[in-house]
């Protein structure tokens, strides 16, 4: 007989603004589930990201169906887990576990077809030959990887660690093929995006807990469309400095949904409403944190 109840949580730093516990809900009670979602923030725990493991394990031991991972656990969740989904384990990023029946943790990826999904829908018709990509933790394979996917030519990851954006572009190169990404460092951006079509930004800069633009202002031009991935505020200063030099502009709210729908989906076996999900995130993205309920 189908579960009617469940038990998840997301694990995380800074994550008190986060809105997939009202996203997740939300659906679950349109449904008729009863469905729980907590928040594990390690900062309010006072641990270290390396605790992701007796997090874990904790979770499983006390009866949780599943978990959401998010900066800066993603990657070094990934040891602690019994089995990778291809797409996860093709990324080296686990955003969603799933504590199977048979106790075992599998780890998947929702952020790549959140991010394609996300795309698809708000820039449909972006030029996608040059396109640069700020950071290459977690979230940046993950998108890396969607906007190759997408059809784009060539993909340059920038990130302040060096040996974390080459890593990342060997990856890419590795799974599309030789050329379709490079990596660079930040003091080349100027001259990298004024030859491109677009930016994806995949920092956590724009968060609530990390206000402020991930590069300089002076670099964004009317031509360059911008891919936001934080959605927390749904407007960053990066979308709002971007929308008012004139670039299509993409916010971080349809990757959270996307991604919010394989992941119910995963936990529930259940299939979610991705438009109500949509319509939801418009209207708990304009509320100030806190009082989402």
């Amino acid at each position: 007989m189908a579960k009617d109840s469940y038990l998840v949580g997301l694990i995380g730093s800074g994550i008190g603004p986060s809105l997939s516990p009202a996203l997740h809900e939300r659906e679950a009670g349109r449904q008729g589930l009863r469905y729980l979602y907590r928040l594990i923030d390690i900062d309010v725990l006072g641990v270290q990201p390396e605790a992701v493991g007796d997090l874990v394990r904790a979770a499983r031991d006390l009866g949780f169906d599943g978990l959401n991972i998010t900066h800066p656990c993603k990657q070094l969740v990934i040891e602690h887990l019994d089995a990778l989904a291809p797409q996860a384990e093709a990324l080296g990023a686990v955003n969603t576990v799933v504590f199977e029946t048979d106790g075992r943790a599998v780890g998947h990826n929702t952020d790549v077809t959140g991010f394609a999904a996300s795309f698809a829908r708000g820039l449909r018709d972006a030029p996608l030959e040059r396109v640069v990509q700020l950071g290459a933790g977690g979230a940046g394979a993950a998108v890396a990887h969607a906007t190759l996917t997408l059809g784009a030519e060539r993909v340059t990851v920038v990130d302040a660690l060096a040996d974390r954006a080459t890593d990342l572009a060997g990856a890419l190169n590795r799974h599309f093929g030789t050329g379709r990404a490079v990596a660079a460092v930040p003091e080349l951006l100027p001259e990298l995006l004024a030859g491109a079509d677009g930016l994806v930004h995949a920092t956590p800069t724009g968060m609530a807990a990390h206000p402020g633009l991930p590069l300089p202002a002076e670099l964004l031009r009317p031509e360059l469309w911008v891919a936001e991935v934080v959605y927390r505020p749904l407007e960053t200063e990066l979308v709002r400095t971007a929308r008012a030099l004139g670039c299509a502009v993409l916010d971080g709210g349809g990757m959270a949904v996307f991604q919010a729908v394989d992941a119910f989906r995963l936990f529930t076996g259940r299939e979610p409403d991705a438009a109500r999900m949509l319509a939801d995130i418009g209207e708990l993205g304009e509320r100030p944190a806190g009082q989402v309920v």
